[in-house]
């Protein structure tokens, strides 16, 4: 049965393959299997789209450190500390 809130509509079904034996502890630690494995997900998504990220903006990072290696930071004698 599916509940009408707006939190539930958002949530798909799915099928996952999981270890029985982490499985079977999990649930007898009382782990709500469905909110770990999403919690998991979305920290590996997360982690997936820094990395991307950080690889699709290497050329301007790098840029960018090469011209306050030679230069010093814009605006450092403002800086008061």
């Amino acid at each position: 049965m599916l509940c009408d809130s707006p939190v539930a509509s958002h949530k798909k079904r799915t099928n996952l393959s999981i270890d029985s034996q982490l499985l079977h502890e999990a649930k007898l630690l009382g782990i709500n299997v469905s909110q770990s494995a999403e919690a998991g997900l979305a920290q590996a998504v997360k982690l997936q789209k820094q990395q991307r990220w950080l690889q699709e903006n290497s050329e301007a990072i790098e840029s960018s450190n090469d011209f306050v290696a030679q230069h010093g930071l814009p605006l450092a004698k403002y800086r008061h500390f």
